[in-house]
């Protein structure tokens, strides 16, 4: 297994099989399975200096990191408790903070927390940050990435 930034390559027993038809192999050139997805908080996260942190970077969550929270005594006390320790478990990165923690979630704005937990549903149920987006003037459908950059950004 390689690690790059963001994402794992599984090496592929079959490859290179003999008896395995060139047309029935995995395609070489297919995108590894990407583990990180960046994103920008609606408000963003206020520290103890005052300094506003909107960037940042969550990670797939895994079984372990859903299964912990329910050994946390803090969500014993209070089910609602688990989106805070596990998204202070999956974000890796939020602008220039040291680390994300459980503590750091709770000062977040409700918003903030309110997106995180839908960005979370998505790239762990779904697989990517794409929505879709119906135009309340027009009614025009389109889709949006929720990673991506702001209005009228490439």
């Amino acid at each position: 297994m390689q690690r790059t930034h963001g994402a794992v390559v599984m090496p592929d027993p079959e490859a290179d099989a003999p008896g395995v038809p060139a047309d029935r192999r995995p395609d070489k050139g297919r995108q590894p399975l990407r583990t990180e997805f960046s994103f920008e908080l609606p408000r963003g996260y206020v520290d103890q200096d005052g300094t506003v942190h909107k960037s940042g970077v969550m990670r797939l969550a895994t079984a372990r990191d859903e299964l912990l929270p329910l050994y946390d005594a803090r969500v014993q006390e209070n089910a609602a408790y688990t989106t805070v320790v596990l998204l202070g478990r999956v974000i890796t990165s939020l602008g220039t903070l040291g680390a994300v923690t459980s503590a750091v979630v709770e000062n977040m704005f409700a918003s903030d927390v309110a997106f995180l937990q839908d960005f979370y549903r998505r790239i762990n149920a779904e697989g990517h940050t794409r929505i879709a987006v119906t135009c309340p003037e027009c009614s025009h459908r389109f889709t949006a990435d929720l990673a991506g950059g702001r209005l009228g950004e490439s």
